[in-house]
């Protein structure tokens, strides 16, 4: 990890942080699990608007595509996950793969694709943003990592608008 990584993770592990805090940080990464939150929005678009269903489920599946490509991404990459000297980590996670972080690429992807359905930008790109601080906060990913998943959750939703417009 270089020096600004490490100053910049450690100053986010040390600031702000209470024990009520903690946990209630620790919940709110916990909806991002899987991209889980994300495919919840468009399955209730798909229920709720039924007239234009296909789309949100649509938008579902560009969050799926940026999960697995992130998948793959950590799998071939192999980046181990952040440690710092007597700060442990304040969640657990189901590998020890860190490079990009899946829960900052799959809210980014659904940001791009739901404010082009017609949610409030703004909020679902404070909520992707608020994702991937939450995973620096709780001592998980080095900044890179959400760097790069931001990056490649909009690279899908990109790629999926794309595709939309061609057909």
């Amino acid at each position: 990890m270089s020096s600004a990584e490490q100053r910049i993770l450690r100053l986010l592990r040390t600031r702000g942080h209470a024990p009520a805090a903690e946990r209630a940080v620790a919940r709110f990464s916990a909806l991002g699990e899987h991209g889980a939150l994300w495919l919840a929005i468009g399955a209730g678009g798909a229920i709720f608007d039924r007239e234009r269903s296909a789309l949100w489920l649509r938008g579902a599946g560009a969050v799926v595509r940026a999960y697995l490509l992130n998948t793959a991404l950590k799998l071939v990459v192999r980046r181990r996950r952040p440690v710092l000297e007597g700060l442990p980590p304040l969640a657990s996670t189901p590998t020890q793969l860190s490079f990009p972080s899946a829960h900052t690429a799959t809210a980014f992807a659904g940001a791009a694709v739901y404010s082009r359905l017609g949610l409030p930008a703004r909020a679902l790109y404070a909520l992707a943003c608020a994702t991937g601080l939450s995973r620096l906060y709780l001592g998980l990913h080095h900044p890179s990592d959400v760097i790069a998943g931001a990056l490649l959750g909009r690279a899908v939703a990109g790629a999926d608008g794309a595709r939309r417009a061609a057909r």
